[in-house]
């Protein structure tokens, strides 16, 4: 069976959730409200990011891009990570709740074509940011993701994929009970634990690295060395 990875962006191939980071910094009136009331699914993620958004000036834009762009720490092992998927013929997208203008530019140094990244899209073209939703919910879906993992993960078929999930939050539950294993770290793996979902915790890429290569019925994983790279 050919393997899938579907795999976060914000606070998992980052160290931190970006648009946290962002909103702490530019710190507009009424976006931690929002933000608590996304946490506990008060509002949609749809809903309230595009709330959270609309509250920045696109006057702004070029130092918020950069801003958003320059604080980003990528999790370690990421990079060895992606030729140990490359290495195994394993498919990974990266499914990401962020936004076009930081997840873009920060994925640029990897090796990872642009029509496997999915992620929410913007429009600085009014007076505060407008954000866009290329990838919306499926039929099977009423959960206003805004970019819905369940439908990505949906599109490839249960019968000819392993479909595997890497994530940290709150926007990838949905995605881990649809998936058939998945590597948590952080809120997930709270979950992960509680609901019985089959999963391994991690904390780096290289220990993502580990779990697949001895992952059940996954033997076929070449030996890989990441010793001295980065």
């Amino acid at each position: 069976m050919k393997q899938v990875i579907f795999c976060d962006f914000d606070g998992t191939i980052t160290n931190q959730d970006n648009i946290v980071n962002l909103f702490k910094h530019f710190d507009p009136p009424g976006w931690e409200a929002l933000k608590d009331d996304i946490l506990a699914r008060r509002i949609s993620i749809r809903q309230g990011v595009g709330q959270m958004f609309s509250l920045l000036s696109t006057a702004k834009k070029e130092e918020i891009v950069r801003y958003a762009v320059d604080q980003a720490e990528i999790r370690p092992g990421f990079e060895d990570f992606i030729r140990f998927c490359r290495a195994n013929d394993i498919r990974l997208l990266i499914t990401s709740g962020g936004i076009d203008f930081f997840v873009y530019p920060i994925l640029t140094r990897f090796a990872i074509p642009a029509e496997d990244i999915f992620c929410n899209g913007s429009d600085f073209s009014g007076e505060t940011i407008r954000i866009v939703w290329p990838h919306p919910c499926d039929e099977h879906c009423d959960g206003d993701c805004g970019m819905c993992k369940t439908s990505v993960i949906r599109s490839y078929d249960e019968k000819e994929y392993e479909r595997i999930v890497i994530g940290d939050s709150i926007t990838d539950l949905a995605a881990a009970k649809l998936a058939d294993f998945t590597i948590a770290r952080d809120f997930l793996l709270e979950q992960c634990r509680k609901q019985g979902l089959n999963h391994q915790p991690f904390d780096t890429f290289y220990d993502v690295i580990e779990i697949l290569s001895h992952h059940r019925g996954h033997g076929r994983c070449k030996q890989f060395d990441t010793t001295g790279t980065s």
